[in-house]
């Protein structure tokens, strides 16, 4: 499938309320784990989440529009999350991400990108020249990998639970795809 926007603009407006189905009022005893030493718990997820939904895609995307490749993106802090998260409930993000999410997808809409600006490129610190076509999907895509990371994270406190099960459940047997 190549880039639409309003594909893909489609399955980023539904990402928030995939999260607040999915975590609102669950108890921290499923949020507050993770997958092991090194991994993310799932409330870290959400704050990453958050993090990046202020600091990383409209930003990319002007940089992209503004300045082409003559300027490279901002590094992204990977770590920066633990700030989003201080002091915060998982409702407390839920609400934030969809409130960031909902104001990002309407700053989008305002730019009336046009075919030929998927076209423009820009400098990313690590991967060199990217399109806004390739970023813009990536903004997507970013957003099943962590889902996908999330429904990992839940299903791993069950692992021993299942019992025999477990060599049925594909979820049970993905060793991850990144924090």
């Amino acid at each position: 499938m190549t880039h639409d926007l309003s594909q893909t603009t489609a399955l980023l407006s539904h990402t928030p309320a995939a999260l607040n189905g999915l975590l609102r009022d669950l108890p921290e005893s499923w949020t507050m784990k993770n997958e092991g030493e090194g991994s993310w718990r799932v409330f870290d997820v959400v704050g990453h989440l958050v993090q990046i939904e202020r600091s990383d895609w409209m930003p990319r995307i002007k940089t992209v529009l503004e300045h082409g490749d003559a300027k490279t993106f901002e590094k992204v802090d990977r770590s920066a999350h633990a700030k989003e998260t201080a002091g915060k409930t998982m409702p407390q993000l839920l609400d934030e991400f969809a409130r960031l999410r909902a104001r990002n997808l309407d700053e989008l809409a305002a730019l009336k990108l046009r075919p030929s600006d998927f076209e423009k490129t820009g400098s990313h610190p690590a991967l060199g020249t990217v399109t806004l076509s390739e970023l813009v999907s990536t903004w997507a895509t970013h957003d099943m990998t962590h889902l996908h990371q999330i429904t990992r994270t839940l299903a791993y406190q069950y692992r021993e639970a299942v019992g025999p099960w477990g060599a049925y459940l594909g979820v049970l047997k993905c060793s991850g795809h990144g924090g």
